[in-house]
């Protein structure tokens, strides 16, 4: 059976590529997820699965170097998912060494955990370890609003937030770890992704969140930044697919084809919700464009993103299969299931589930 070591679990992205995962895999695979379980990270995301055999949680913080040698001494990983890190811009901005720490020291601590564990005496590496660094977009900075200009894997790196640079950073650990030791690893730099468990800082959660209760919808300057779109079940995917196909030491950019300015996107929420909501559902009268209130622009705001996902589609054979309209759909289907959910990260209330989960344990 294969030890998959997947960091940042119980995150957004994390806890549904778990999902995916054991969907496709069943009891084929094993999966440790490691998580600090800070203000994003919700294991009420994962109770549907947290009673598998073939499930482990640990709550720890990945700068904690024996916390994370601990698991690799007594576990035969084969390969490690690493999504863990601070990643909204926004507190990137006000607070940029949480940033640095997690995300640059973290992943150092990861990738020298995983060299410890998986070398040989000669200096290769057991057949089979693999580890993923999921990356983003944001890396390569700004793009034209032209419409016709993409991020490639050869694009230069030129990241404008504390964020992006902490994340460039650490792409550049991975990189050096390839190239220094021939550590057997990929990256991975995705465009925004949107479905299933996203926290409501960001933008599309945020909307249908403030949307249903009539509060105001704040968007950033013009509103016309670009951003492209992936439904994240097409992420996952990907990732899957990029462990097991891609070639060794390669960047492999995961791009949705769903280019949309965010105004653009704030439209088709409201339209949707009122498709969506029954006719009798008092929320209707909440749902209204004249809630959208356009505020001060973000510090260093990238004006496009666009990633050209050619290299993953000719040598992994992924491309993404979730356009917009049906992803959003999706998505607002989910939350609709799901207010409780909502409710309890709004009010913080889902960061007691760690302490009523595993008090006695």
């Amino acid at each position: 059976m294969r030890t998959y070591l997947v960091t940042g679990g119980a995150g957004f992205i994390g806890s549904n590529y778990i999902h995916y995962m054991f969907r496709k895999y069943d009891n084929e695979i094993r999966i440790i997820n490691v998580d600090a379980l800070t203000y994003a990270g919700n294991l009420e995301n994962l109770k549907d699965i947290e009673n598998r055999d073939n499930y482990t949680f640990v709550k720890a913080d990945i700068t904690d170097k024996e916390a994370i040698a601990k698991i690799f001494a007594e576990n035969d990983i084969d390969r490690v998912v690493h999504f863990a890190a601070e990643s909204h811009v926004d507190r990137s901005i006000k607070n940029p060494e949480v940033f640095v720490k997690t995300n640059v020291l973290g992943t150092a601590v990861m990738l020298n955990c995983a060299k410890a564990a998986w070398e040989l005496e000669d200096g290769s590496f057991k057949e089979g370890k693999k580890f993923l660094h999921v990356s983003t977009d944001e890396v390569y900075g700004s793009l034209p609003d032209d419409g016709k200009s993409y991020f490639y894997e050869t694009t230069p790196y030129s990241p404008h937030s504390p964020y992006s640079a902490s994340k460039a950073s650490s792409d550049m650990l991975v990189k050096a770890y390839i190239d220094t030791y021939h550590f057997p690893a990929n990256i991975t730099n995705c465009s925004n992704n949107y479905g299933p468990y996203q926290f409501p800082e960001k933008l599309i959660p945020l909307i249908i969140n403030n949307a249903l209760q009539g509060k105001k919808l704040p968007v950033y300057g013009d509103g016309m930044n670009i951003r492209d779109w992936l439904y994240v079940d097409d992420h996952a995917k990907a990732i899957d697919m990029v462990q097991e196909k891609g070639r060794l030491g390669e960047t492999y950019n995961i791009g949705g084809h769903n280019e949309k300015r965010n105004i653009e996107i704030i439209n088709i929420i409201l339209d949707t919700l009122l498709e969506m909501l029954p006719e009798n559902d008092p929320r209707r009268a909440n749902v209204s464009k004249d809630l959208i209130t356009y505020v001060e622009d973000r510090k260093g705001h990238d004006r496009r993103y666009a990633i050209a996902p050619d290299k993953i589609k000719k040598e992994v054979g992924w491309e993404p299969e979730t356009m917009f309209a049906e992803g959003i759909k999706k998505t607002i289907a989910w939350f609709f299931e799901h207010e409780d959910w909502m409710k309890n990260v709004t009010s913080g209330d889902y960061q007691k589930y760690y302490a009523d989960m595993y008090q006695n344990k």
